[in-house]
């Protein structure tokens, strides 16, 4: 047996010790694809064939414990769960051998040769061992069958039978520990009850290749199946769930972008802090051709995500697996399904393996480090390597450039500000002078009673004359100032409400075709629903969808945005007719318009912003600021007159120039960050405190961002403030991505629904509990936060859910789609 070989860096050199290689030995047969075992004390892995040999994985100095009674190669090795006595089992053509490891350390201080228990003889061909969490049952995997049997009696309690191919691995629900799943060759996984010997879930076909591994998180609830050709499956688990694909996952794709991403933030560090090491692959080196799934473990991330020497790390990550494979290990993260981690063996020109043809991974809990044994697949060789996971993490993660980002805002506004300069430049312009009279005093007049407001004899107002076309669409005062008193609503949101799923109101838009683009509600009382058409028209509802709209016409295209002001007195447009208005919601009129003449570009987002101070836009590539006037003045002879101005003050182009498609900022207070998405699938954060880019990653989606969605939840304590920094973005066929702001890393990744081509949009709940999402197949889904996969999925419509909207005061949602229908949801009870 090999002595420790020491600690090993990459060529490059790289921050501080990743791996330390501390065991090696030849068999005297071929290691290329022999089974290997890992638990908290020792790793487990046949040598010469049928000869059983453990490593003590806490202490190198102990010499290993050989273990012989199988004539056979041994083709299956497991640990049993229980400290003591722990258990281990291994499995050949000739014997199913159960191991007491304290018996087997007696017997050889005392001279004498280890016994195991004979399970089970001449039962097959066995791939996989698995023993339940009591240690009390052992599930054989042999042939295309599962024998499940109790340790002991040494009998076979049930036989499994269903599996068209050899069954290569199996796991015992930790919650239910009557389920047992397993995954075949055939390609599919199958869920029985080994307490009455049935199935329950048969998977279809999921891939052209064997299933290899599998794992079941008790955290997340997730099954993650690995297929030989580098595609991991991941299902959830939660009752009601029927076992319905959470999403696919391309190992190879996933490494080359995660390279790309860590590239990119290390290009962003000073050159004394760029560490190219063990983060990627060195110029002229490609990805391998295919990464299969040799091996899946569980990844303890508790003991660093707390260290002030790793960045970008939440609770979140500590829910993640290792995957190991035949070039490398990965740090797999089940909240967003990305990368955290990678290592490639060849990025350590000394290692003793650089190729592995089988993989066994364990992370100690409540430690840095973890335990990985690897056999050769072109030789003889088995290694144990310790790895120091925070030294990996940290080395590939850098400093994160969005960590110190927050949409609070933390510092005054800048003398060079643009907030800050067009609001000193208003400040000097004088104020136009009052219309005057021939001949009337400059002296203003002043009541002769202690009232502010006196109710007027009407002498001089203007004669009532019906010289100008009537006001269409026009309601009494009190429809905006009073709240809607039939819809279920209440004065202040329930906190702990459930999320509104049931239908209760449908209304159809307009008579022949009208699909619907967009829906917002108003801010802060909700008592308005406004809704954008595709027959050019834009309507204002009763929060309960009751009564006749308020219509505003005027665009020569869809209406493809809408947006409140803060005071829900003012609506915002955007069309594809390339113009930009603004509306009076009191008079039903348009008090703004500005065309193609002032934007080089169509605006593809707009909105109010800076507590409607500015209206902030997307104009092509560029971010622009918009400084507006309404004059409310109530004169009725020259309301058609128009007085309302509205002027750039500030313009900032993206990095690369990209066109933006999203941006989102919030308006109910004073913020300085905006974010935008391009068209080359970045994302952006602006500062207009100092006017110009604060941070940007790549790629976070495979297709461009068709929305951001910030979480502008009206319901927020002050400790929840932090919660204002989650946003979410979504794209087309892409799922719906979940961000911290702070350190601009994805948290997680809702998956669930069809979304292949069709944008559809997304909203936070007011609590900030919940998202929803309109999709592609005629449904509306409601996601928790706390889960990747929908929580209810909501009917009625006919055709594409294009945009969802939850209301600010009540447990409520709308939702708008192309069959040009608006339903309203509630919650139930």
């Amino acid at each position: 047996m090999g002595e420790p070989r020491g600690i090993f860096c990459s060529a490059q050199g790289c921050v501080g010790d990743v791996i330390i290689e501390q065991r090696l030995v030849e068999s005297k047969e071929p290691a290329s694809h022999v089974p290997l075992a890992c638990s908290a004390q020792y790793c487990a892995f046949p040598v010469d064939g049928n000869v059983l040999c453990l490593w003590n994985t806490t202490d190198p100095s102990y010499q290993p414990l050989t273990l012989r009674g199988h004539h056979e190669p041994i083709t299956a090795v497991a640990f049993g769960n229980t400290v003591s006595p722990l258990l281990i089992c291994s499995a050949s053509q000739d014997y199913v051998i159960m191991w007491s490891l304290d018996e087997c350390r007696q017997k050889v201080l005392q001279g004498l040769s280890p016994r195991g228990v004979v399970m089970g003889t001449l039962l097959g061909q066995v791939l996989c061992l698995r023993l339940s969490p009591d240690d009390r049952t052992v599930a054989v995997c042999a042939g295309n069958k599962i024998l499940m049997l109790d340790i002991e009696s040494r009998s076979i309690l049930a036989e499994l039978e269903g599996h068209r191919g050899h069954v290569t691995a199996a796991e015992f629900c930790p919650w239910q520990t009557h389920i047992i799943i397993s995954v075949s060759e055939d390609r599919s996984f199958k869920v029985w009850d080994h307490h009455v010997g049935s199935l329950i879930y048969n998977s279809p076909v999921l891939t052209a290749f064997p299933l290899l591994s599998l794992l079941i998180d008790a955290k997340s609830r997730q099954l993650v199946t690995g297929c030989a050709n580098g595609q991991l499956w991941i299902f959830s688990l939660v009752e009601g769930h029927h076992f319905r694909c959470v999403t696919r996952v391309s190992l190879k794709k996933k490494s080359e972008s995660f390279s790309r991403r860590v590239e990119s933030r290390l290009c962003c560090l000073p050159e004394e802090s760029q560490h190219p090491c063990t983060h990627g692959l060195e110029k002229g080196d490609e990805v391998e051709a295919s990464l299969p799934v040799l091996g899946l473990a569980p990844c303890d991330l508790s003991a660093i995500v707390s260290a002030p020497c790793v960045c970008g790390l939440s609770s979140e990550t500590t829910s993640c697996l290792w995957i190991g494979s035949s070039a490398g290990l990965f740090i797999f993260n089940l909240a967003n399904f990305e990368l955290e981690a990678v290592l490639h063996y060849r990025d350590f020109r000394s290692l003793s393996i650089h190729v592995a043809g089988s993989c066994a991974v364990m992370s100690k809990a409540n430690d840095d480090k973890a335990i990985c044994l690897l056999t050769s697949l072109f030789g003889r060789k088995i290694v144990m390597l310790e790895i120091r996971v925070a030294a990996l993490v940290r080395s590939q993660q850098g400093h994160d450039a969005g960590r110190h980002l927050s949409v609070l805002p933390r510092t005054c506004v800048g003398p060079t500000s643009p907030l800050c300069f067009t609001t000193a430049k208003e400040s000097k312009t004088p104020p136009a002078p009052q219309r005057q009279s021939a001949g009337r005093s400059t002296v203003k007049d002043q009541p002769l009673v202690f009232h502010t407001k006196v109710r007027s004899s009407g002498y001089a107002s203007a004669p009532h004359v019906t010289m100008f076309s009537p006001k269409a669409n026009t309601r009494k005062r009190g429809d905006h100032s009073s709240r809607c008193r039939d819809g279920p609503r209440s004065k202040e949101y329930p906190l702990e409400s459930s999320p509104p799923t049931k239908l209760y109101k449908q209304r159809v838009l307009a008579h022949g075709p009208a699909a619907a683009h967009c829906v917002q509600y108003s801010a802060g009382d909700g008592q308005w629903l406004a809704c954008g058409l595709a027959n050019h028209l834009l309507l204002a509802f009763r929060a309960d969808l009751s009564g006749t709209p308020t219509v505003f016409s005027g665009h020569d295209g869809a209406v493809s945005t809408v947006c409140w002001s803060h005071d829900s007195r003012w609506l915002l447009s955007a069309s594809q007719d390339g113009t930009l208005r603004l509306w009076s919601l009191r008079r039903a009129e348009l008090a703004l318009c500005l065309g193609k003449d002032v934007f080089s570009k169509p605006v593809r987002s707009a909105q109010f912003y800076y507590v409607d101070t500015f209206v902030l836009l997307s104009s092509g590539p560029e971010l622009q600021l918009l400084k507006y006037h309404i004059d409310t003045c109530k004169d009725e002879i020259q309301r058609y007159k128009q007085k309302n101005r509205c002027k750039r003050v500030f313009r900032l182009p993206t990095t690369g120039r990209t066109e933006i498609t999203s941006l989102s900022a919030v308006n109910d207070f004073y913020s300085y960050l905006v974010l935008t998405a391009g068209r080359n699938r970045t994302l952006e954060v602006f500062d207009l405190n100092a006017g110009r880019s604060a941070a940007m990653t790549v790629e976070v989606h495979s297709r461009p961002v068709h929305q951001i969605c910030q979480n502008k939840g009206s319901s927020f304590t002050t400790q929840q403030h932090e919660a204002y920094n989650l946003f979410a973005t979504t794209a087309s066929g892409d799922g719906i991505k979940l961000w911290d702001l702070r350190t601009l890393r994805c948290e997680r990744l809702f998956e669930g629904h069809p979304n292949h081509g069709y944008p559809c949009g997304i909203a936070f709940s007011p609590c900030g509990r919940y998202v929803a999402s309109g999709a592609e197949d005629r449904h509306a889904y409601m996601y928790d936060l706390g889960s990747s996969t929908f929580s209810h999925r909501l009917a009625g419509h006919t055709d594409t859910v294009t945009s969802v909207a939850f209301s600010p005061a009540a447990p409520q949602l709308a939702s708008a789609a192309l069959d040009g229908r608006l339903q309203l949801f509630v919650a139930d009870g």
